[in-house]
């Protein structure tokens, strides 16, 4: 049986909407996390009903939108790789694969965490929760520049110019909420 050509069309178009839905989730998952995690600062008598609502967020968010997400982003790469089966032997489309292959891990290892903060034995901090909310978006850039640029991925001076723009504004970034809480620490603290 022989798909219809507008079958790669939708496959694609499936595949993108998946991919959105799949790392809105993800970006999202973890940022509970870091509620949750920070649930341990409020009053206490506040902390057990916040970790609570926190689990049962996750858990949907999880279960409803993120992993079926992920499901619908593999199913329709599937699809799209049985109508072009030569990009498989495309380097561009070997290091996509490596990089989405580590966003299954990283998807996997969120339902350890969100399993460890229910049971009220997660170790890590709300600072290490944001480090790790970084990492799908990093492998959200590097996915979709080897897909625009494929086999020509850029390297000239330009190129890491706008790379090094970027590191700058994601330290930036990082910088300003680090000041922003030792700024809030210090009025806390008078």
């Amino acid at each position: 049986m022989t798909l219809p050509p507008e079958a790669y069309l939708w496959f694609k178009s499936l595949h993108i909407i998946g991919v959105v839905v799949w790392f809105a989730g993800l970006f999202y998952l973890v940022r509970l996390f870091i509620y949750h995690v920070e649930a341990n600062e409020l009053e206490p008598t506040l902390v057990k009903p916040f970790k609570e609502q926190y689990a049962l967020m996750e858990k949907r968010l999880a279960n409803i939108i993120t992993t079926p997400g992920m499901v619908l982003t593999i199913l329709m790469a599937v699809g799209l790789l049985i109508m072009q089966p030569q990009f498989l032997l495309q380097r561009w489309m070997q290091f996509k694969l490596f990089f989405v292959f580590t966003l299954l891990v990283y998807h996997l290892y969120c339902y350890r965490l969100m399993r460890q903060l229910s049971n009220n034995n997660c170790n890590w901090s709300g600072r290490q929760l944001r480090a790790l909310n970084e990492l799908p978006t990093l492998f959200l850039v590097i996915v979709v520049l080897l897909v625009i640029f494929k086999n020509q991925f850029p390297t000239s001076a330009a190129t890491w110019l706008i790379v090094g723009l970027v590191l700058f504004m994601a330290a930036s970034i990082q910088y300003y909420a680090r000041w922003r809480r030792i700024r809030e620490e210090r009025l806390n603290a008078s």
